[in-house]
């Protein structure tokens, strides 16, 4: 039962099978040819035979394993790992079907390769998850042709295993890479100058070259004889919150990925930014109730904790609660923090409708308001309407773009910092808003 499961005929025997059928017909015009047919029916089963002996003779022809990161980035291309040797005495040519998981629908997959007799090679591919969770590998296919290239045994190997999907960490090891080597503007974000100092004295030095002279403290130079200087040390250990609206106009999608996705991608980067300014990071997620609460810490293994928190978040149907959140911050968070919130307003309307409880919230910390530009509006605009419909559908998305700045001034008349944002850009935007801020001293 194993043998007959395993056997396949290749596309090469199926050509050399028409050819003999064609010179079948051909025999019965032309009976001269019936010799010829019927000596290559018999070069054909002979060499079948020959090649299916070749290919099943060894037991382990073809070792083959699949190898997979321990998890997977969202919205990420993740390698993927295929491992082979070969076990014959000749080269074979290779086709490999690996089940991967269902969600990314890709019923065509279908790699081809080379071995000559025991080589070991690995093949890469990539996959780009666009939804969090765990994605679900099944077995691994080899199909192995020998150099007759009739007969194709089929290699099944086991290699079921599961891969949970997080938040994008390559995104978050870009940021740290570039960061690390000072080459954060090569992927947009700025240099901003400090303007004047915080208010945390450290201590009295001596004036080196490249200090500031205004922070030359004379008295103490009188004293010394030696040109000292005050010191001052930036403000550490700030509560920086990421609030994460998951009501349904957060489901809407883009480039496969939701916008709540996007903003998980982002308060991932943004968390680590802010440890590593020495801020506190926190992550509050909520809908029609508050969900997640990640108190803001920088304490070693928080970066772990607000993963692990990001990976369990799913956009609910029901609108946002504002005024639940509120409520939830003036009794969870009391001092003054800066309040990252990722949301999507779609029109005017709705956003004044929060707007109320915006402002209170405003009141007790530095609110920015985070959300996201319409990219299809913004093609549909510049689009030229040949008939009726389209100037009307024209018009119809011009208003919706104009109610997306209106609201940016309506925030902005209310003292609350908003960041109008395409999708692709939030995680730079944001970041050169924090570090805006923070240059400034404003929380």
């Amino acid at each position: 039962m194993d043998f007959f499961s395993s056997i396949f005929l290749s596309r090469r025997f199926f050509i050399a099978a028409g050819i003999n059928v064609a010179v079948f017909v051909l025999a019965y015009f032309f009976p001269l040819l019936m010799s010829v047919a019927q000596g290559l029916l018999g070069i054909i089963a002979l060499l079948l035979l020959v090649d299916g002996w070749m290919v099943f003779q060894p037991r382990e022809g073809i070792k083959g394993d699949r190898s997979c990161p321990e998890k997977f980035s969202n919205g990420d291309h993740n390698p993927v790992w295929l491992w082979f040797k070969n076990g014959y005495a000749f080269p074979v040519m290779l086709e490999i079907i690996d089940e991967i998981p269902v969600q990314f629908q890709k019923r065509d997959f279908l790699l081809t390769t080379s071995l000559a007799p025991e080589e070991e090679k690995e093949l890469e591919y990539l996959l780009r998850p666009t939804e969090r969770g765990e994605y679900h590998f099944g077995a691994l296919n080899v199909y192995a042709r020998g150099p007759i290239g009739l007969v194709k045994r089929r290699y099944r190997f086991s290699s079921e295993q599961m891969v949970p999907t997080y938040p994008s960490y390559i995104q978050l090891r870009k940021f740290q890479l570039m960061a690390i080597s000072n080459r954060l503007t090569d992927i947009g974000v700025k240099k901003v100058r400090r303007l004047g100092h915080t208010t945390e004295f450290e201590q009295i030095k001596e004036y080196v070259r490249g200090d500031d002279y205004r922070t030359v403290n004379w008295k103490a130079t009188a004293r010394t004889g030696k040109l000292m200087v005050n010191q001052f040390a930036d403000e550490k250990s700030q509560p920086v919150y990421c609030l994460i609206d998951k009501s349904r106009n957060m489901k809407m999608p883009f480039e496969g990925l939701t916008l709540l996705d996007y903003a998980i991608n982002a308060s991932l980067v943004m968390s680590h930014i802010a440890m590593h300014k020495h801020d506190k990071a926190g992550l509050i997620t909520f809908a029609e109730q508050i969900s997640t609460r990640v108190p803001a810490s920088n304490r070693p293994g928080h970066m772990s904790r607000i993963q692990e928190a990001l990976y369990n978040q799913e956009t609910r149907f029901l609108e946002a609660d504002y005024a639940r959140l509120f409520s939830f911050l003036q009794l969870k968070v009391p001092h003054r923090s800066l309040m990252l919130l990722f949301s999507n307003f779609e029109s005017l309307t709705g956003m004044r409708r929060h707007l109320p409880y915006l402002q209170r919230i405003a009141r007790n910390h530095l609110l920015v308001v985070v959300f996201f530009e319409n990219t299809e509006l913004k093609e549909l605009i510049q689009s030229r309407p040949t008939t009726t419909e389209e100037v009307y559908i024209k018009i119809t998305g011009e208003h919706f773009n104009f109610q997306k700045k209106q609201m940016v001034r309506e925030l902005d008349r209310h003292g609350i910092i908003s960041i109008l944002t395409t999708p692709q850009n939030l995680t730079v935007n944001t970041v050169n808003k924090y570090l805006e801020i923070k240059a400034k001293g404003a929380i």
